[in-house]
């Protein structure tokens, strides 16, 4: 424990900085979900093995310039989450870690990360996750989560590029296919986060950002999360309807996407109790197992062949 003296005279005692602090400003279980997704993007972009320095460099670079921009949010969020009950005791919003020591530190892991995939991947990987850098940290997290109610389904492009970047570490060029894994992260975001919204309404309005329960009512929100819900499930059977996966896959996909459609049907309808955070919790669920599924379904096929 160290003493802090304030501008006022007052004194008080602050935790010394821990390792574990700078870990937890990384949101290493947002960036492991996101890894899961850049591997599946790289397996499915070859019928055979991942070359092994794309895997290990492509990941490593992606996983660096993603946790450079989970620190940034914690930063430029740092007075919201001191009023939220989710996020109260971040290490930026208790003081833990200072804003300048926080934003050095991404600046290292974006600067790495970048750097790794600009000469032991390739530079339209390392452009493309930039731009998602950019596009999450800045463009979303300083502008349009305090701008507009429709900030997750604007913003929810930067969060879905994962597998599109794992494509293009393999091939070093966009592909239709690739697309398609980022649509369905795209339509998989709103119902998703407006769950989370619901739950944490009363926080989200203590601190003045305008998610859609805030602006528009929880019926508004779960009509839509309802709606989101269907064209996330239409979504998820392209890959099927493109002849990029088989059976395997479509079976998969319309099983998971019937148990999402069941949360959002009972959240609406009010049916079960604590429905939101439950539908939370199960779409992070979904997006796993589909991503495996469509794994499964893709070696299985070169299998078969």
């Amino acid at each position: 424990m160290s003493k802090v003296i304030h501008k006022n005279g007052s004194a008080s005692l602050q935790e010394s900085v821990h390792w574990r602090d700078y870990l937890e400003l990384t949101k290493p279980r947002v960036v492991a979900l996101m890894v899961l997704t850049v591997v599946i993007g790289m397996c499915l972009a070859t019928p055979g093995m991942v070359p092994l320095k794309i895997l290990f460099f492509g990941n490593l670079g992606i996983a660096l310039s993603a946790a450079s921009a989970a620190v940034i949010n914690h930063v430029v969020d740092r007075q919201i989450d001191a009023v939220m009950a989710r996020t109260h005791k971040r290490p930026v919003a208790t003081g833990r870690v200072e804003p300048l020591q926080a934003l050095l530190f991404a600046f290292t892991l974006g600067v790495l990360g970048i750097g790794i995939l600009v000469f032991l991947v390739n530079p339209l990987t390392a452009w493309l996750t930039l731009a998602s850098l950019m596009g999450y940290a800045v463009i979303y997290t300083l502008i349009l989560k305090r701008a507009t109610p429709q900030n997750i389904v604007i913003g929810g492009i930067a969060g879905a590029s994962p597998p599109l970047l794992g494509w293009t570490a393999v091939t070093g060029h966009f592909e239709g296919h690739a697309l398609l894994l980022v649509l369905i992260i795209f339509a998989w975001t709103p119902p998703h986060f407006w769950a989370l919204a619901i739950h944490r309404k009363a926080e989200y309005a203590r601190a003045d950002i305008p998610m859609l329960p805030v602006t528009h009512g929880e019926a508004y929100t779960k009509l839509h999360i309802l709606l989101y819900t269907v064209i996330m499930i239409v979504v998820s059977v392209l890959p099927f309807l493109t002849g990029m996966s088989g059976i395997i896959y479509l079976a998969g996909a319309l099983m998971l996407g019937g148990r999402f459609l069941y949360w959002a049907i009972a959240l609406l309808r009010e049916s079960r109790p604590h429905a939101a955070i439950k539908t939370f919790k199960y779409s992070i669920t979904y997006l796993m197992l589909l991503f495996v599924v469509l794994l499964v379904d893709h070696y299985a096929f070169y299998l078969w062949l």
